[in-house]
């Protein structure tokens, strides 16, 4: 009963006009830059985040929320179409989802990835509503010592479900935990590795982290490659499935909406994890396995499904715990900070409104983008036809102009150029930059939480393993650490750091 007068508030939130018209920009925002190469979620709301300043909270939240799933639909039509994937988790539909359109059935694998989406998304909300009232209960019996272990949880979790290098993870999450430290210590008041620079005393934003990691960094990458693919939209004959179509695909959507919803609560898990584990899942399972890689069906309905509930679920970290399991989630940590909103439980308790109009949003997002994703199918292509030396000149002005405005700082501009370098070298030396976003993300709060802790037990480091919760916690890190130790994991890890 309470979860429905929960509900009700949410929805009663959400179907304001003003709320209503953020919701459909997001989505609409999603989905452009899923199908534009390049403009991934993490670098588009890292550039709108300043934009966000003038918005009410809860409408930023919801436009943000939009963007994030709303990309995960638009990535799949390039990857289909083109064999261009538009978002990171697009990369696995592209295999059989292109050679379904090369067989005449685009039309046939948007349809399915549009369905797996939709169902996907609905479920991993209802999840998303069902649970967070009871995590956000636990959260509470949280003290500095369980957020410390948690955090350690989250970063060891991050580290884990990287791809590639261990060393290269573990690098950067330490990498990002330091930078989070520059700035001006909250206890004594002295400046922290500011090098004598007056701008660095407040520490560096986390607007132009972001923003040139992956905004500046990703445009230096496209500019690189050349060639735009194929198109076949003029072989979209009909988007409705056989029966046999049908029959092959509902069992996948239902797995890959089970596996998309684990793994997006998990830290470091996300929507692309979960499409190449589901991918993988339905690959051993399937009576047609010898289609794989030559347009089976299963192949777009399991990973669509499960990116899309996976970037619902990733959620409730970030909404009952106040832990952002992945990079968006970071950005939606900044978000909610411009608008001195601190993440975790108390949300729900001292802003129900905004926090059940979010979820309820949700929903209404995914409506819009079933409704907006297989009749514009047309126009989403021929944007690909602006070429991107028209593109790329007006995103770094508009990246420019954000982070300007959010200090009135030209320091800032260089402070995200230098990054956007940074992050450059750490996509060509094979480093992800998503753990050192977490790492800085999380740096500040472990450490204050770390210092808290020690002062309430007047310097007792037993505190962390004395305390049950902490405890088990910190043993859930360790059997993460053995985990990845093993030679078969690490032997997987290297096999899909090849395959990217």
């Amino acid at each position: 009963m309470e979860l429905l007068n929960n509900l009700s508030l949410g929805f009663e939130t959400a179907f304001t006009l003003q709320n209503l018209m953020y919701c459909f920009i997001g989505c609409v925002l999603g989905t452009l830059i899923g199908v534009l190469p390049g403009l991934g979620p993490i670098a588009t709301i890292a550039m709108l985040l300043p934009a966000t300043y003038a918005l009410p909270p809860i409408a930023a939240l919801i436009m943000l929320a939009g963007i994030y799933y709303g990309s995960q639909y638009g990535g799949s039509t390039t990857a289909i179409l083109l064999n261009i994937p538009g978002e990171t988790s697009s990369v696995v539909t592209a295999i059989d989802g292109h050679q379904m359109a090369k067989r005449g059935r685009g039309g046939v694998a948007l349809f399915t990835a549009g369905m797996g989406s939709f169902f996907a998304g609905c479920v991993a909300t209802l999840i998303l509503a069902g649970f967070a009232a009871p995590l956000a209960e636990v959260a509470f019996k949280f003290g500095p010592a369980e957020y410390f272990s948690l955090m350690v949880l989250g970063l060891i979790g991050a580290v884990v479900l990287a791809s590639g290098s261990l060393i290269k993870a573990i690098g950067m999450i330490l990498l990002g935990l330091l930078l989070g430290l520059i700035g001006t210590d909250v206890n004594s008041g002295v400046a922290r590795y500011s090098f004598d620079i007056p701008q660095l005393t407040d520490g560096i934003g986390f607007v132009s982290v972001a923003m040139g990691v992956f905004g500046f960094a990703e445009i230096m990458l496209n500019l690189e490659k050349k060639g735009a693919g194929e198109s076949f939209l003029n072989k979209v004959t009909t988007l409705i499935p056989t029966w046999s179509d049908v029959k092959r695909m509902v069992p996948s959507i239902l797995r890959g909406t089970t596996i998309g919803s684990i793994l997006g609560i998990l830290p470091g898990g996300g929507a692309a994890l979960a499409a190449f584990g589901a991918y993988t899942v339905e690959k051993k399972s399937s009576k047609h396995s010898e289609e794989f890689g030559k347009g089976a069906i299963e192949g777009v309905a399991g990973p669509e499904s499960a990116n899309n509930a996976a970037a619902q679920t990733s959620f409730i970290p970030l909404l009952t715990l106040g832990i952002p399991p992945n990079a968006v989630m970071a950005l939606m940590v900044g978000a909610m900070t411009i608008h001195n909103i601190q993440p975790g439980p108390q949300v729900m308790t001292s802003n129900p409104a905004l926090f059940w109009g979010l979820i309820a949003s949700m929903w209404i997002g995914n409506i819009m983008l079933i409704l907006l994703n297989l009749p514009l199918i047309g126009i989403w292509v021929k944007l690909l036809k602006i070429p991107y030396r028209l593109l790329y000149p007006a995103i770094l002005v508009f990246c420019c102009i954000g982070v300007y405005t959010v200090n009135n700082s030209v320091f800032d501009i260089f402070i995200t150029a230098a990054f956007g370098v940074i992050g450059y070298m750490f996509f060509k030396f094979g480093c992800e930059p998503a753990p050192l976003l977490l790492g800085f993300v999380l740096g500040p709060m472990m450490e204050e939480n770390f210092r808290r802790a020690l002062l309430l037990s007047r310097g007792d480091f037993t505190t962390f393993l004395t305390r049950p919760l902490s405890l088990s916690l910190l043993i859930a890190a360790a059997l993460l650490v053995v985990i990845v130790a093993l030679p078969a994991v690490k032997k997987s890890r290297q096999e899909v750091f090849v395959e990217d």
